[in-house]
């Protein structure tokens, strides 16, 4: 088993640290530093980056363990290669890419459902009201359907968090780097090649995020979008650097 590396272990303590913290000052410290969307009064412009750094509150043990499993597996073997700064280049990019669009959907989603309200004859001040005070109008269900007043109120005010959406984006590059490494999950005990193994997980967190669950970590509503935005900027970033010989290159 690889040693972890330095920049993947300072980013573990990080992870750690925010996350014990996060359980002794309680609900402050996530609405300070979880991502909400950007029409919401709690939004802050930091909230893209330190998301990243946030995980979902005990007893919910498992989100922050399984993407601290994946940074070290996936992350050093990464970091050995390109060196630490570029890892940790890739590692934040393909978390911001996540969070961007991750609220991109968020956008679409409730400026649909805010358009289905309005011509419907409910006021935008009152929406906006409403939804700042954390509360919805019982007959909009009437209007939008069960699913999509949850899609429109989460998207408003849920916010986001977990390293979930950077994490994907290690596990593309891992595949592009590694493409006939075996990989195996827990509760599937054969090893399948990362070529194989990433496009199927990524597929899989999909299906599943559209059914309201997920692969890695615990989201609810449309935050598996960020999961696929990760994947997407680390595919891109990947595809670029093979064109330039990325594994030719440290920057450290």
């Amino acid at each position: 088993m690889m040693n972890i590396t330095p920049t993947v272990k300072q980013l573990l303590i990080i992870n750690i640290i925010f996350f014990i913290g996060s359980q002794v000052v309680g609900r402050p410290a996530y609405d300070l530093l979880s991502l909400y969307f950007f029409e919401n009064d709690k939004f802050q412009v930091w909230q893209p980056l330190t998301h990243m750094f946030m995980h979902a509150a005990l007893p919910n043990f498992m989100h922050i363990l399984f993407n601290m499993f994946a940074l070290y597996s996936f992350g050093s073997a990464l970091e050995h290669f390109w060196g630490g700064k570029k890892f940790l280049f890739f590692y934040i990019s393909c978390g911001l890419g996540a969070a961007l669009l991750h609220t991109g959907i968020n956008y679409y989603e409730f400026n649909s459902g805010l358009q289905t309200l309005t011509e419907a004859g409910f006021l935008k001040s009152d929406i906006y009201s409403l939804l700042t005070d954390g509360k919805i109008d019982t007959r909009w269900v009437e209007v939008l359907g069960q699913s999509g007043l949850d899609s429109f109120a989460s998207g408003f005010a849920t916010p986001a968090v977990g390293a979930s959406g950077a994490i994907y984006g290690l596990l593309v590059a891992f595949a592009f780097m590694f493409p006939n490494a075996e990989l195996a999950l827990m509760f599937i005990p054969i090893p399948i090649k990362a070529k194989y193994f990433v496009p199927g997980i990524l597929a899989v967190d999909l299906f599943l995020g559209l059914k309201g669950g997920s692969i890695f970590g615990s989201t609810s509503g449309i935050a598996h979008f960020a999961h696929i935005g990760g994947a997407l900027t680390g595919f891109l970033m990947m595809w670029y650097w093979k064109k330039n010989q990325f594994n030719r290159n440290r920057w450290n």
